[in-house]
């Protein structure tokens, strides 16, 4: 198997190269190997509505230009049809506060936006950073909203 290199606040980390997600999602994935549940897809696609949601917002704030909202909106749309589902490799077992899988949807969000406009497969680098995807949201934020879609179906 091929990697390549991400880097985060904790240094380097060795990623499959075809992987979409990105260094903290691989750290998650290699430090949480308890049990076989994986996120769920429904989770998994609250995550893609709200920040599909937030970008069309921050555009219409003139945070973010149509774009990369377009571009982020593009993405999301892909996460909800189930194309992008093996880039949440992640299980359910994790440090309870949902960081992990809410910086694997960034991670893949972002290299995938990456491959659209055709740079390269670095969440971090390359014309479409996370910084678009994680503008203007906290966390506990992005949880709850994504909790209330779940239950509302």
């Amino acid at each position: 198997m091929q990697y390549r290199i991400e880097h985060d606040t904790m240094g380097e980390v060795r990623v499959p190269a075809d992987a979409l997600w990105g260094a903290q999602t691989q750290r998650s994935h290699e430090n949480f190997r308890i049990g076989g549940e994986h996120m769920p897809h429904e989770i998994i696609r609250a995550f893609a509505l709200l920040k599909k949601a937030a970008a069309c917002a921050n555009r219409d704030l003139g945070k973010m230009d149509d774009a990369t909202c377009e571009l982020i909106g593009l993405v999301c749309d892909e996460i909800l049809d189930g194309k992008l589902d093996d880039a949440f490799p992640l299980v359910v077992w994790q440090t309870g506060s949902r960081t992990q899988s809410n910086m694997n949807s960034n991670e893949v969000i972002a290299n995938r936006g990456n491959e659209i406009a055709g740079s390269s497969k670095s969440w971090c680098m390359g014309w479409f950073s996370s910084f678009a995807i994680v503008i203007s949201k906290l966390l506990n934020t992005v949880c709850h909203g994504m909790y209330c879609l779940i239950i509302s179906g």
